[in-house]
């Protein structure tokens, strides 16, 4: 079986625990998946942290409400074809992302246009993913 890689930047912890149970479930069936946090530390210092923390052949991708959308058929196109490099996935924290994260982005995308807290936004990006992988998989996850 295929597994999606990829790695979330995660500005600050997760305190709900609801939400952590949620995105530890998801990380089980993700194997090749791994969440890092960095300090809530304003918009700037944050870009400025994970862009230091990707590796050259990374594919940025950007968390914003202004992002682009895509349905979960899509999002599973969209991961796919990035496969053959590391997709890295930042999501901000309350304050959102900066301009300069964005610019440096390969592509800004939004969950919804609601928004979520930022703890949620990384339980619905992880379900999403695992989504994403059981549709590329051709598992009956996705109906």
């Amino acid at each position: 079986m295929q597994g999606v890689k990829a790695r979330i930047i995660a500005v600050g912890k997760i305190k709900k625990k609801w939400i952590a149970a949620g995105v530890n479930e998801y990380l089980k069936r993700l194997p090749r998946m791994e969440i890092q946090e960095i300090k809530d530390t304003g918009k700037e210092k944050e870009a400025e942290k994970i862009l230091a923390m990707l590796k050259q052949y990374d594919n940025l991708i950007v968390l914003s409400e202004d992002g682009e959308m895509f349905d979960s058929i899509e999002l599973s196109q969209l991961l796919n074809q990035e496969m053959a490099q590391d997709v890295v996935f930042a999501i901000g924290g309350q304050d959102g992302v900066s301009e300069t994260l964005k610019q440096s982005a390969r592509r800004v995308l939004s969950l919804s246009r609601l928004t979520f807290p930022h703890e949620l936004a990384r339980l619905i990006l992880v379900e999403q993913i695992y989504r994403a992988q059981t549709i590329i998989n051709h598992q009956s996850y996705h109906r």
